[in-house]
């Protein structure tokens, strides 16, 4: 375990990561059977948190990614590193732009609260 100021943080591997990305796929797998929309949006709910949701720690990750790579003492200070640097950070702000997804599927809570039976739509999402 890796020592922090304040936390006890488990070693974190590839392998470990590897099975976050296999939960979203799980779940994108689940969501492409139907399931309920109430089921469906109540899954996605934590995933889009204005504040702990995956646009923004992947964004506030690479934030520190940019950082630990600026702040390498080995770290060159060439354009083009600093370039690359910068666009991490481009990205991360986009990223962290996506918080209003929380907002979006408060309104589709919504909708679906209120929606009578219909015909239902279909996206052409893959």
């Amino acid at each position: 375990m890796t020592r922090t100021k304040e936390h006890l943080l488990p070693d974190l591997t590839p392998d470990s990561l590897r099975t976050l990305t296999d939960t979203l796929s799980d779940l994108t797998d689940y969501l492409r059977a139907s399931p309920d929309p109430a089921q469906a949006l109540a899954l996605l709910a934590p995933l889009v948190d204005e504040d702990t949701g995956l646009p923004i720690q992947l964004a506030d990750t690479l934030c520190a990614l940019a950082r630990v790579l600026q702040d390498h003492p080995q770290a060159a200070s060439t354009t083009q590193v600093n370039d690359l640097i910068a666009e991490l950070r481009t990205a991360a702000r986009e990223l962290a732009d996506q918080h209003v997804l929380h907002y979006m599927l408060d309104d589709l809570r919504d909708l679906y609260g209120k929606a009578t039976a219909s015909e239902p739509r279909r996206c052409q999402c893959r």
